[in-house]
């Protein structure tokens, strides 16, 4: 898995304006909760597809970014959740143990 570190509130945008022509996920993880560990583990032992850009947010770290994401995208905020972004929309977002990589991947596709 080659995640993309979210770190900065700007990166929102660009995730907006790539997700036009190739799917965006977002996974926001806490580092304090066992379940995400978990979750995250699961995601990166699972096959990826280059087709999509995967991004990783440290919400414990970059909490306010987590907040921005769920006002840009219209959700309601959940950790560990996973978001996919296309045509500038969050067109699916999953979270705890219901998170599964063939579903994002499924997701991205349709």
């Amino acid at each position: 898995m080659n995640w993309i570190p979210l770190t900065t509130e700007d990166q929102l945008l660009d995730i907006e304006k790539k997700s036009s022509s190739k799917p965006q996920v977002i996974f926001k993880h806490s580092t304090r909760c066992s379940t995400s560990s978990m979750v995250l583990n699961r995601l990166e032992r699972a096959k990826s597809s280059d087709a999509v850009d995967f991004y990783f947010l440290d919400l414990i770290q970059f909490r306010p970014i987590s907040a921005q994401i769920a006002e840009k995208f219209h959700v309601a905020h959940e950790s560990p959740q996973v978001l996919v972004i296309k045509n500038g929309s969050c067109t699916f977002d999953e979270s705890h143990m219901a998170i599964d990589m063939d579903e994002i991947l499924e997701q991205s596709a349709s």
